[in-house]
């Protein structure tokens, strides 16, 4: 289950987009719907009024991508999440390394060194074994070159129709190995906001699977491991003399770099002020965007992170994500402001400023 932001927004009406997007909500939903499980505004009450009602304790109201934990005087990373993509097959990836990827992410993100999975299995019946068997080999080869081990697991089987081939659940469990704070809640007015790369690859790519259609150029999921590219920036921080300047980072899967944002927005009650011209996005993503009537800056991504730095060691954590292949085309695109707080604002093209704001609903389903 992935933190959303739960700053409380005002209403807005939104027309329907394409491939599924939610109608107008209603915040007292007596149904879960599509958009309940998009990383937006609907997800952000579902999630505050349901299940941090329901469990609510400190570790839990950090709202990070993984709990920080205090065991036998070891600090140790923990997360959980679950992969419902489809189709399990896509150009760069499947269900299996995404499932494996994700969870290292969730952990790496929040400063821990990843070293153990769980995964649970939801079979359907009739699903071919060979599918199956492609899927954990996946699996494998992710974990070994995230340097993880998957020590223990579960298998259930369900009805025919009653699954879509196979749901993966990963829990994961890794150690900080250093003295970070990094948490969602600490970016400062000043601070840096850094991108690892191109956005949107990974949720164009499974819509043009899913609906078989066709764009110019090649798309590819950028799924991948982060844990290796995390570490190099936290040498580059601890070279600097400042472990602790590299504030927050997240990496923006459901909803996109701009919901990433708004998250970090609201819980460190600060503005981010963006320059739409330094976002980098392919010319394949950014023309079936277009076509689609999408934003990338709402679009699924699997291997990219943003984070929050000091301003004053922010050319040396970029320059060694430079140095490192998946980070060679990570470029700085904004500022933590003291206000407006809550909101994220960005530069145009054209010269003017928008408010990036959150979406109600669903753009993509299940592409996680």
């Amino acid at each position: 289950m992935a933190p959303a932001n739960l700053e409380k927004r005002e209403n807005d009406a939104t027309a329907p987009g394409a491939f599924g997007q939610c109608p107008l909500p209603i915040f007292d939903h007596p149904q879960i719907v599509m958009g309940h499980g998009s990383g937006g505004k609907l997800s952000a009450e579902l999630i505050e009024k349901v299940f941090v009602n329901g469990f609510r304790n400190p570790v839990l109201e950090c709202m990070n991508d993984q709990a920080a934990l205090e065991v036998a005087g070891a600090r140790i990373a923990f997360t959980t999440d679950s992969f419902v993509v489809t189709p399990i097959f896509f150009p760069g990836g499947d269900i299996g390394s995404l499932a494996v990827n994700g969870t290292v992410n969730d952990l790496a993100v929040g400063g821990a060194k990843p070293l153990y999975l769980a995964a649970a299995f939801i079979l359907e019946e009739g699903l071919p074994t060979e599918e199956l068997q492609q899927v954990v080999e996946s699996m494998r080869v992710a974990a070994a070159l995230a340097g993880v081990q998957l020590v223990t697991g579960d298998t259930k089987v369900v009805n025919r129709g009653k699954g879509d081939k196979v749901f993966i659940t990963t829990t994961g469990i890794g150690v900080f190995d250093r003295l970070t704070e990094i948490s969602a809640d600490k970016a400062r007015p000043g601070d840096k906001v850094i991108l690892s790369g191109y956005i949107g690859d990974h949720g164009i790519t499974i819509l043009s699977q899913r609906e078989n259609l066709e764009f110019e150029g090649c798309l590819v999921s950028d799924c991948v491991a982060l844990n290796g590219m995390v570490s190099s920036m936290l040498d580059a921080a601890e070279a600097a003399g400042n472990l602790q300047g590299i504030r927050c980072m997240r990496d923006p899967t459901r909803g996109g770099v701009a919901t990433t944002l708004n998250e970090i927005a609201g819980l460190s009650r600060v503005g981010i002020m963006l320059q739409e011209s330094v976002i980098p996005v392919r010319d394949s993503v950014r023309g079936a965007c277009e076509v689609l009537g999408l934003d990338p800056m709402y679009v699924a991504n699997e291997g990219k992170l943003v984070a929050v730095v000091a301003p004053e060691i922010a050319d040396a954590v970029l320059g060694r994500m430079r140095t490192h292949l998946l980070g060679k085309d990570a470029v700085l695109i904004g500022e933590i402001a003291e206000k407006p707080s809550g909101m994220v604002l960005m530069k145009t093209l054209v010269g003017g400023t928008r408010v990036v704001d959150v979406l109600f609903g669903e753009q993509l389903p299940r592409i996680c």
